[in-house]
């Protein structure tokens, strides 16, 4: 149950952020099967995926401007508004152009409410609270990935692609009915300080805190590899188990959102602080079990391996957002965007590069390559960060996220 300290705005918050995450999820494998169906062409598809995340590499660059001149309640609940329009606008008139408009659409909108409940937390709960309720949006999206991946082919069996396209529009109607009673706290509040240098009108790497810069990065390179395994888990569940390649789909993504369930319970409990070391080596930990679910291990390995990895991966985005929020109101919501940005690149980027690669190589390679790279950034991250501090230099490091009380 929440403290005091998370009132009912907030709770409203996370339960339209669950069913609107509920209903992307279903809409991620219906849109792609849908769009293959539409298109007949392989290439097609990918040219939809890439214009949703590039709608919302954009977007990112924006909405940090946007965000603190309109009011927050009324952008999100019209950006779900005008997503539901567009679900059902794709059942009514299914067509090329209106199938690019709506992958638009989805991505301005995912975007901007990511950014927005993300820079948005401390204003809700203050910046000593904000660990557990991060905590809980992680397990609020974890839940969605499973019910939303889970769900997809039933609902495509028994109702068509009209039915989860609906459904998916429905969620994003619910979402914006709990938005309607959200009211959104005063931003101008400073979250906490940082050092000098995070400052200033324009959110550039330039201007960022080293540390935070650095986060960012490996953040990115994280996104990289996590389009690797995307890309490859398809083809790789085809080869491994050609019988039913959907089943090991399932145990793959269903153990990695559990993992990511329990997460928050470990931070909460468990850890009492993540600071950039812990995020360091958490994302260390998720790219070897990513590589190691590849290796061909046998059925209770594999969902041993997607666990760790699925908390590995809720640790490392508790810390990393809970680091990104010690900043203050105005630079923080900038920063998300500028996160939100990096993120969609590079994991566009490395969907069509992997993409490529798995043409010629076979999946392990190239997931061992990707998730290479993301390793290999950690370790400079962590050089770098020890040399500034062996040479007497502040790193520019936050406090360190505080683990929450249970509950």
């Amino acid at each position: 149950m929440g403290g005091p300290r998370e009132p009912r705005g907030f709770w409203l918050l996370v339960c339209g952020y669950a069913v609107s995450s509920y209903g992307n999820y279903l809409n991620l494998i219906a849109l792609g099967l849908f769009s293959y169906h539409l298109t007949g062409s392989a290439w097609a598809t990918g040219v939809v995926m890439a214009i949703r995340l590039g709608a919302g590499f954009v977007t990112g660059l924006m909405v940090g401007k946007v965000l603190g001149r309109v009011s927050r309640r009324s952008l999100l609940i019209g950006m779900d508004l005008l997503q539901a329009a567009a679900m059902v606008a794709l059942v009514v008139a299914a067509s090329l152009p209106v199938l690019l408009l709506v992958a638009v659409i989805l991505g301005v909108g995912n975007t901007t409410l990511v950014v927005a409940l993300r820079s948005g937390v401390p204003d809700f709960v203050g910046p000593d609270d904000r660990a557990r309720a991060n905590g809980r949006l992680v397990t609020a999206r974890s839940l969605a990935t499973v019910l939303g991946f889970g769900s997809a082919g039933l609902i495509i069996d028994l109702g068509g692609y009209s039915a989860a396209f609906l459904l998916n529009g429905g969620s994003f109607l619910v979402s914006a009915l709990a938005l309607a009673f959200v009211t959104w706290p005063d931003s101008t509040a400073a979250a906490e300080p940082v050092a000098a240098g995070g400052g200033g009108r324009r959110a550039t790497w330039r201007m960022l805190p080293p540390l935070i810069a650095g986060m960012v990065v490996v953040r990115g390179l994280d996104a990289l590899a996590s389009a690797g395994h995307n890309v490859a888990l398809p083809i790789f569940a085809s080869a491994s188990a050609p019988a039913n390649p959907a089943g090991l789909m399932a145990q793959f993504m269903t153990a990695w959102a559990i993992g990511s369930v329990c997460a928050h319970q470990l931070v909460s409990r468990l850890v009492k602080a993540i600071d950039h070391r812990v995020f360091a080596a958490a994302t260390c930990v998720m790219s070897i079990c990513f590589v190691l679910a590849f290796t061909g291990l046998p059925a209770g390995w594999l969902i041993a391996v997607c666990l760790l990895a699925g908390i590995a991966d809720g640790v490392t985005e508790i810390g990393y957002v809970s680091t990104l929020q010690t900043l203050p109101g105005q630079e923080r919501t900038r920063i998300f965007g500028l996160s939100a940005s990096v993120e969609n690149f590079a994991f566009g980027g490395g969907m069509v590069v992997a993409g490529g690669l798995l043409a010629a190589w076979p999946a392990l390679p190239v997931v061992g390559g990707f998730h290479g790279i993301a390793l290999l950034g950690v370790l400079v991250f962590l050089l770098l960060s020890v040399r500034r501090t062996h040479d007497g230099e502040r790193v520019d490091q936050p406090r360190p996220t505080a683990g929450a009380d249970p509950g």
